[in-house]
């Protein structure tokens, strides 16, 4: 069985991914590990990946799918695998379809995580550090005992640009999954949308409940 998953950044794709991966057996193909991976190691394929990645451009679908498939022969993989990353785009989901279809495979469900605007603004902009000794707070989550003072030091806390809600709507905008990749997905009768507000243990059910039954050998 081969997943994607899709959702905008603080839908908590990666925590559900992790849960996904340990109750069905699949493994979690993260495209931004996959990438670091190859550069790490030296492979052909992460030179050609970093000669992009450092003019800050994107890496070429074709490199991408080489590293996908080469990931999809090792063991782990037997089972299949939860793309999580990738698609970004309906160019880049013909692209997986494509290169699935030579193996005799297809994507057999694409998970979309829902959680609002509002909710991801406090999520992902609620964050605080302190200026002295780097301590990480969130508002709603984990606050100061005292706003705006580092309960460990006493330092003053600050929020970073990139934290702030303004940034942050910005931000959510470029990186949502773009509407079209979700329809083309819904077109194809694999599209399953589960609510990201739920508690933890409610979203990952509903996602394991969303995958339904195996597809049989």
């Amino acid at each position: 069985m081969y997943i994607v998953l899709l959702g905008p950044p603080g839908a908590g794709k990666g925590t559900q991914a992790q849960r996904l991966a340990a109750a069905t057996g699949l493994v979690h193909i993260s495209t931004g590990d996959m990438f670091r991976e190859h550069v790490r190691n030296g492979t052909e394929l992460g030179k050609v990946a970093k000669s992009y990645m450092d003019r800050g451009e994107l890496v070429p679908d074709e490199v991408t799918i080489a590293m996908l498939l080469e990931r999809l022969e090792q063991p782990d993989a037997a089972k299949g695998a939860m793309f999580d990353g990738y698609p970004r785009n309906v160019t880049q989901a013909r692209a997986l379809d494509e290169a699935l279809a030579k193996r005799g495979a297809k994507i057999d469900r694409a998970l979309l995580i829902e959680v609002s605007d509002e909710e991801l603004v406090a999520r992902l902009g609620g964050r605080w550090m302190c200026r002295r000794c780097g301590a990480v707070y969130h508002e709603r989550n984990d606050p100061p005992k005292t706003p705006g003072i580092c309960d460990r030091c006493g330092g003053e806390l600050y929020q970073r640009d990139d934290d702030k809600p303004d940034v942050v709507r910005a931000r959510l905008e470029k990186q949502k999954p773009p509407a079209d990749l979700i329809e083309y997905y819904r077109e194809r009768g694999v599209l399953r949308t589960v609510n990201g507000e739920q508690p933890l243990d409610a979203v990952t059910q509903a996602l394991l409940e969303a995958i339904g039954p195996w597809p049989s050998a």
